[in-house]
């Protein structure tokens, strides 16, 4: 779908009587090198370098070198060029001369050489040369039927002689592909015919214009080299060589066969010129020669004959993507689609004056630049693949693309009708070849102009029709008046047409305007160097904008310009042009967008516009794309754009959508096609051809040729957020429908508005089951900031919620559910239409979440009382919305049984009821299945009809209300222990306090059964149950409580006495024993065991106050005293083996940890084969039958994206074993950081809690007189805080940290394995989320102690 266009034209006239003969090119340079001479009247050889600065706008030709040629052959009036080849790595050009002389000139001259040499010559003479694309290798052809290779050394390695005997290297046998005669053609073709025999078998005759000479052209890869020669056989032979001399393949006999011969550099086809009476075909061959295809030259057959079209020669572009056929004052260059030859370009030139064909050279590493040497001038041309596509912005985005075809020009309006090129829906045909063609517009009132060569059509299509009519002429114009060669064509609005014509240094812009009979030329205007040129359309812009290219400089100049309005030379001042921006000088594809558009469409005059609004989107030949002068991607292979969207294709097979803004704010998204929406996996090769928004379409041409049209998500989303915008809800939930987008969309993009417009939506959408698949779509995710965030452009304001703008958004925000905010805005609508939506009524219902069941069939019970058959049909839709059992329990608890028979009979299966008081029924469709309950349920009273529904479908506290009610307080009680509704039952009977009593005790009974000792005690409390209650009291470790309750009973002394006894010891259990000392001083009063029991917890104090309270000093020395002694030596023995584990566990896990960043296998390694010794030669790789499982560092850490699938730790067994593992951290294993780390956390909490045990002992101590003990124990204690407050920072991770490899693992999306490597992947989890290390206690130094 693209065609050629020229943008680059330079040309070199040459002086006096001089004849240019040969060229080639300096690709470092970019210059030509040109040879003029030698001729029959002068044997002069003149080397000249032709360089164009177009910024400058200079040109030199500097002259290299100069000498005489005398031809040695009898038979050549003068010598001839047969190759020209500039070394830029050296300086140097090889000229090969028919003479046989192979000559070297250098520029920059070493010791010794000299400027011009003569490095080899063949005495009997050569007929073709061609050296290797890599430059390493020379082939000469001699006259004498010999090829010879040389090495850039020039030496022989190699001497092939071409002989008759070639021709049976190769037994071609062809089985037809592609030929008609193995095509079937039904019962009466020739059936037993030979398919692989065609109908008429070649010869080799030659043709009348064959001219005898000889061409060698080389594979791409320098693999292979094709000699096309007539010599020393009877016809003319395609020859195909090794690069070391051995004969591969020789073409198949082919009658008309010519001396052209080009090898497409790909490889697959080499290509040669067939003549017939009637056309010349472009023949093709495989490596092994045979035939492969062809197509036929665009001459006529009276132009055969003529002189331009006697000799041909071929040339594929590097890339193999033109074929330039070049005949004697002509070039064509070809491009290939889906099979079909297109001619994209004919340019003419000076017939030469060597009566032979146009000396064409293609750039060797840039495809689209050319060099032509006409008789008496050289040109540089530069061409660009573009397709000419209309206007990509609604609502004239027809898709409309022309595609030229020789002097045809198709035409497809892709939107309407996607016809595969090579056809069309429609082609306009022309007098000559065409050199350019745009469109405009849409409609019917869509424009065609056509630029041939010397005239200018525009046609009118009109595209509303169906089926869609021809295009239809309306005025032609001669474009003598463009001043030079015309390049392109493109309108300035729907009158004005403007055509860029290149001269030898400038170019020239001319305006035409159609008028109702005519297309008159109103002015033209000469800009220096331009390469293209642009044009914003009416509907981009409210004025007209024109948009020029020149030397990378992008400017504009939008004077208001009528299609009525005169155009003089005046209107087009170069100082009224104003820059946008600077594009690389080598852009050569260039697109212009507006960005006031996207904001108001009114008209913006010269003074208002703001240049940064306006972006130039330019795309080099090395793929390298700009917005301005910001370079966005450098692997970029097409680009569009429209206003919402820059759309481009990359190397990458990716197609990505930038959303439009200013150029500085424009972002690229990444290549990740699996979680941006903004970016998609495409066919490798796809080139962009037009994009069509209104339909959210786009087309991809694919490398072979054929078109595919996609709908991406970004602009699918893109044109439903445009018509939420304008409230076209329906086109909108259409699109949605259509493309699969989530419905959600509709409501989250803005929710504001929807709710203001709900009755528009239900009047737009209308069918009910259109709402009714919106409905059933909701939920409460919002899909505009999580599904499809990356589809609208980052920081759009989204509602402040702080700060609602209105008491609609106050709604939507206050916390409600977002699937219930649309049900009941929908329901609010629908109540006015509940005639004809009352299906949606009842899904909007269904639909809530929590669903509403009961709104629901209260409305089929409202309509059953007015409407039946409506009601049948409102159940049946309900039905199958709902689980049918769910259902009938919702009916069935609206106490409705008629409503109850009615789902009964019209759901296909009701499910199974189990009752309480009843005989075990199932409900199914059959009557008599169901029937008899409903009927027991009728014969009950009301209240009893509610109790036993409630029952059923476990609603067991309404149930209780409706016993409460039939006032049966024995059954109300057994129901209430039946079914634990103790709560509910207080709550009913809270007024009458007699009742209260007995439901009190059974509830006592209950929590003392289960356990909960301590609500149990104050239950039996409350009913002056003191005796259950201090047992209950006492069970739960309470012991004021049950003392206080064992004192009320009241308890004789002995009882009392043996009550606090069983206290004291379940108190010293739990080694609370300040309390157990308290009652052995209360109760017991034993005043020594108190004494000892404060000591033993530590609280001297206590235990000294008491003694010397009751008088007793003497038991301070022997109790209190001892005591201490005993404390202090336990403490230091405690402290000691704290201070031990941290200076052992510490530098262990150090050691650990930098093992595991330095070496992870090593690491990981730890025990995984169970201390089994492995032999170093034996693999570690896992299989089915491996007792280790999987990779070692895989199987620890699963960074590579999944658990091997094979591995053993599966099984439950093993998964025990790995556990008690982990729980033993053996040194050496994978556990030992987990266990270490554990360790080193138990320790501090072990310090923070014995902090108080320690400072009250020091204190102790001191009152007691035991200074230097009372030093080393708080000395210890100082010495293992500090070192915990040390190692806490080393060894536990930092919130931070951890939080990053928690993400790191989120984003991976591995799942948790099973078994054994479960276990290993929870202690991994641990150990990357570890919480916060744990706080040091503070520890208090007593200040009598020097520090």
């Amino acid at each position: 779908m693209r065609n050629l266009r020229n943008t680059r034209r330079d040309q070199l006239r040459i002086p006096g009587d001089l004849v240019l003969k040969a060229s080639g090119w300096d690709i470092e340079t970019e210059s030509i090198i040109c040879a003029i001479g030698p001729t029959r009247d002068d044997p002069l050889i003149q080397l000249k370098r032709w360089q164009y600065d177009r910024e400058k706008n200079e040109e030199s030709l500097g002259n290299i070198a100069s000498w005489d040629a005398l031809c040695p052959l009898p038979d050549l009036d003068c010598d001839e060029i047969l190759s020209l080849r500039y070394f830029s790595d050296s300086s140097t050009t090889c000229i090969v001369l028919a003479g046989g002389d192979i000559i070297v000139v250098r520029e920059t001259l070493s010791n010794g050489e000299e400027k011009i040499e003569i490095v080899g010559s063949v005495d009997v003479g050569l007929s073709a040369a061609a050296w290797s694309p890599d430059e390493e290798l020379l082939v000469l052809v001699t006259r004498a039927d010999t090829l010879l290779y040389m090495t850039k050394e020039f030496d022989n390695i190699s001497s092939v002689t071409l002989a008759e005997d070639d021709l049976k290297a190769s037994k071609h046998v062809s089985v037809g592909w592609g030929k008609k005669e193995t095509q079937f053609k039904g019962k009466g073709a020739k059936a037993l015919r030979d398919p692989t025999m065609p109908e008429k078998v070649d010869q080799g005759l030659p043709s009348a214009y064959d001219d005898k000479s000889s061409t060698v052209s080389w594979r791409g890869d320098g693999a292979y080299v094709a000699v096309n020669s007539n010599q020393a056989s009877p016809r003319r032979v395609i020859r195909v060589f090794s690069r070391e001399g051995v004969l591969d393949g020789v073409s198949e006999p082919v009658d008309g066969l010519e001396g052209a011969l080009s090898w497409r550099p790909e490889g697959n086809l080499l290509a040669g010129i067939q003549r017939f009476d009637d056309h010349v075909d472009v023949v093709f061959f495989e490596r092994n020669g045979l035939r492969h295809g062809q197509f036929s030259l665009r001459i006529a057959i009276e132009e055969i004959t003529n002189d331009w079209a006697t000799s041909i020669v071929l040339q594929w572009n590097v890339d193999s993507s033109i074929l330039a056929v070049c005949f004697r004052d002509r070039i064509q260059l070809w491009t290939m689609g889906n099979y079909h030859y297109y001619l994209k370009q004919e340019i003419f030139f000076a017939a030469h004056p060597s009566n032979g064909p146009i000396d064409f050279q293609w750039n060797p590493e840039q495809p689209l630049m050319c060099t032509v040497m006409s008789e008496d001038s050289i040109h540089r041309l530069e061409y660009v693949l573009s397709v000419d596509a209309g206007s990509t912005i609604p609502p004239d985005d027809y898709g409309i693309v022309s595609v030229i075809d020789g002097k045809d020009v198709k035409l497809t309006p892709l939107r309407l009708a996607n016809v595969p090129p090579p056809m069309a829906l429609h082609q306009v045909s022309v007098k000559s070849s065409i050199v350019s063609a745009a469109t405009y517009g849409g409609g019917s009132n869509a424009k065609l102009a056509v630029l041939e060569r010397d005239s200018l059509s525009v046609y009118q299509w009109n595209l509303k029709p169906n089926p869609i009519l021809a295009p239809v002429l309306l005025a032609s114009a001669e474009t003598a008046a463009c001043q030079g060669y015309v390049q392109q064509v493109v309108f300035l609005n729907n009158e004005q047409v403007l055509v860029l014509a290149a001269n030898s240094h400038d170019s020239t812009i001319s305006l035409f305007r159609l008028t109702t009979t005519d297309l008159e030329h109103l002015n033209s205007l000469h800009i220096p160097s331009t390469r293209s040129v642009c044009s914003g359309f009416s509907k981009l812009n409210a004025v007209p904008c024109l948009h020029f290219s020149f030397s990378g400089r992008m400017a504009y100049s939008n004077s208001i310009l009528s299609p009525s309005s005169e155009l003089g030379p005046e209107s087009f001042p170069i100082h009224a042009w104003n820059d946008i921006c600077i594009l690389p000088k080598q852009t050569h594809e260039i697109k212009m967008i507006d960005l006031r558009n996207k904001q108001s469409n009114k008209i913006v005059t010269e003074e208002g516009h703001d240049g940064s609004l306006s972006i130039a989107f330019g795309l080099t030949p090395n793929g390298s794309l700009y917005a301005n002068s910001r370079r966005l991607a450098k692997d970029c292979t097409s680009f569009l754009v429209t206003h919402s969207h820059l759309i481009f294709t990359t190397t990458q097979y990716l197609l990505k959508f930038v959303h439009m803004d200013q150029a500085e704010e424009l972002e690229v998204p990444p290549d990740t096609p699996e979680i941006d929406e903004r970016c998609r996996s495409i066919e490798r090769g796809a080139r962009l051809v037009t994009v069509m928004p209104s339909i959210s379409a786009l087309v991809l041409q694919m490398p072979r040729g054929n078109l595919e049209t996609v709908y991406p998500r970004a602009l699918v989303l893109a044109a439903i957020r445009q018509n939420i915008d304008e409230r076209k809800y329906k086109k909108a939930f259409l699109t949605c429908r259509t493309h699969r987008v989530d419905m959600n969309i509709l409501h989250d993009h803005d929710p504001e508005l929807f709710i203001k417009n709900v009755d528009l939506f239900v009047d737009q959408v209308s069918k009910v089951e259109y709402i009714d698949l919106f409905l059933s779509q909701l939920r409460e995710e919002d899909v505009s900031k999580r599904m499809y965030k990356d589809t609208i452009m980052r920081g759009k304001p989204v509602p402040d919620v702080q700060n609602p703008r209105s008491d609609v958004t106050a709604l939507l925000y206050s916390g409600k559910s977002k699937i219930n905010n649309i049900c009941d805005a929908l329901l609010r609508a629908l109540q006015s239409r509940a005639s004809t939506n009352l299906q949606n009524i009842i899904t909007a219902y269904v639909c809530k979440s929590p669903p509403d069941l009961e709104a629901g069939l209260l409305e089929v019970a409202k309509l059953q009382r007015h409407n039946s058959e409506e009601a049948e049909k409102a159940v049946q839709h309900i039905c199958f919305l709902v689980d049918v059992n769910r259902l009938h329990d919702n009916a069935l608890g609206l106490y409705d049984l008629e409503l109850v028979l009615l789902v009964a009979q019209q759901s296909q299966k009701v499910g199974r009821f189990t009752r309480r008081y009843y005989s075990l029924l199932t409900i199914q469709q059959d009557p008599r299945e169901y029937l008899p309950f409903l009927q027991k349920l009728q014969e009950l009273p009301s209240h009893r009809i509610e109790f036993t529904i409630d029952d059923y479908l476990g609603r067991y506290s309404k149930a209780l209300m409706h016993l409460h009610t039939i006032n049966d307080f024995e059954e109300f009680k057994m129901y209430m222990v039946k079914h634990k509704l103790y709560e509910d039952a207080l709550h009913m009977y809270r007024r009458q306090e007699d009742r209260i009593q007995g439901l009190m005790s059974l509830y006592a009974e209950y929590l003392l059964k289960e356990s909960h000792f301590r609500e149990a005690g104050v239950a039996y409390e409350y009913i002056r149950n003191y005796a259950s209650a201090s047992e209950a009291y006492r069970l739960a470790h309470l012991w004021q409580e049950a003392l206080s309750c064992a004192g009320l009973i009241p308890l004789e002394e002995a009882q009392l006495q043996s009550f606090a006894t069983t206290i004291v010891n379940s108190l010293q259990e739990l080694k609370d024993y300040h309390s157990a000392a308290i009652v052995h001083e209360d109760y017991l009063h034993d005043l020594e065991s108190a004494a000892r029991l404060f000591c033993k917890g530590h609280f001297y104090a206590d235990a000294i106050r008491i003694l010397s309270l009751n008088k007793r000093a003497d038991l301070v020395n022997t109790v209190v005293d001892a005591s201490l002694v005993e404390g202090m030596a336990t403490m230091t023995e405690l402290l000691a083996e704290c201070r031990a584990q941290i200076n052992a566990q510490v530098p262990r896990l150090r050691e650990l940890r930098i093992k595991k960043v330095e070496e992870p296998l090593t690491f990981y390694d730890g025990d995984v084969n169970d201390g089994i010794d492995i032999p170093d030669n034996v693999s570690l790789a896992a299989t089915d039958a491996s007792t280790t499982g999987g990779s070692l560092f895989t199987r620890y850490t699963n960074r590579t994206g999944t658990v091997g699938t094979n591995a053993t730790r599966r099984t439950s067994k093993n998964r025990r074993r790995e556990e008690r593992k982990r729980a033993r951290g053996k040194k050496g294993s994978v556990y030992e950081e987990e266990y270490l780390v554990n360790s080193i956390g138990r320790l501090v909490d072990r310090v923070n809690a014995v902090g108080d045990e320690v400072g009250r002992l020091v204190v102790g101590l001191m009152r007691r007189g035991m200074r230097e003990r009372a030093k080393a124990v708080e000395g210890a204690m100082v010495e293992v805080v500090g070192l915990c407050r040390d190692c806490v920072g080393e060894v536990f991770q930092s919130e931070s940290k951890a939080g990053q490899e928690v993400e790191e693992r989120k984003d991976q999306e591995v799942e948790r394995p099973t078994g054994g490597d479960g276990v290993l992947w929870d202690s991994m989890e641990v150990l990357q989320a570890r919480k916060e290390a744990p706080v040091i206690k503070a520890f208090e130094r007593l200040a009598l102690f020097s520090r």
